[in-house]
């Protein structure tokens, strides 16, 4: 286990390894709470709501694991990584936090306290929903900005255009939705280059617009979301749970019998930066 982003109280928030990616045991008051306070300070603070795709995805891209773990707060989103840490660790966690979730309460308080918040991914279609939806939720949240996803690589004037925008905007807390994992590359790359906190929410910008449909509580609670995604976008994400979901198990498995070790130390850092955009 190893100690991660402090709660901003006495104590440090413990950060344990999901195969290689530290995860911190960390419930949503706590982690909206880092948020809100990062953004008061304007300091940077890179934020991952990481399921089970991340975690794979970290298992197999050494350089992705490097990015995920010096984020400076990784929170379970996933359902099965919630598991896994009162499985593995004893963590205790009484509920995950979900990315939507996330998004809605910071932008909850963000609205409350006056900070602005900024936009980065998506179509431009989801986006003007979603800015529609975010004004009419929370009256008082202060828009400052939004772009939507090139869906390819910017190039360097480019990826400098997005930073200098956001810099220029009256903005204190990045959302990122790109999909996982070039959000989490994306946050991993810009955080500090902004100097605020930059939050990758994954499929929260199209829930949130209401261009996706949720899925049903019950099936959130049990750990169902894959199989409501899955039928909605089979052809698209057939892979990441036919495959990965699978795999998952069968390594958090041999990683609990001791037949399994994927060090958060074995992540190798980028040669190259990405820019995801």
């Amino acid at each position: 286990m190893i100690a991660g982003y402090r709660d901003g109280v006495d104590k440090p928030v413990p950060r344990s390894a999901v195969l290689g990616a530290l995860v911190h045991q960390i419930e949503m008051q706590d982690a909206v709470n880092q948020i809100i306070a990062a953004a008061h300070e304007e300091r940077p603070l890179g934020v991952s709501a990481l399921a089970v795709h991340g975690v794979m995805e970290s298992v197999d891209d050494s350089e992705l694991r490097y990015r995920i773990n010096d984020l400076e707060l990784v929170v379970p989103d996933g359902q099965p990584v919630r598991w896994a840490l009162n499985w593995l660790y004893g963590a205790g966690l009484a509920e995950r936090v979900y990315g939507p979730d996330l998004m809605a309460n910071v932008c909850e308080r963000a609205a409350a306290e006056g900070l602005p918040v900024y936009l980065f991914g998506s179509s431009e279609a989801t986006l003007e929903k979603l800015r529609t939806r975010l004004a009419l939720r929370y009256p008082g949240l202060k828009l400052a900005g939004s772009h939507a996803s090139r869906f390819r690589q910017a190039t360097v004037a480019e990826q400098r255009e997005d930073l200098e925008r956001i810099r220029a905007s009256t903005a204190r807390i990045v959302f990122v939705g790109l999909g996982c994992p070039r959000q989490e590359v994306w946050t991993y790359e810009n955080r500090l280059e902004i100097s605020l906190p930059v939050t990758a929410v994954g499929a929260a910008f199209d829930y949130l617009a209401g261009t996706t449909k949720q899925p049903a509580a019950w099936m959130q609670r049990r750990g169902l979301e894959w199989l409501h995604r899955l039928v909605k976008e089979p052809r698209r994400l057939w892979r990441r749970y036919l495959v990965l979901n699978p795999r998952y198990l069968m390594l958090l498995t041999l990683f609990r019998l001791g037949l399994l070790r994927v060090e958060p130390e074995s992540g190798m850092r980028p040669v190259e930066p990405l820019r995801p955009g």
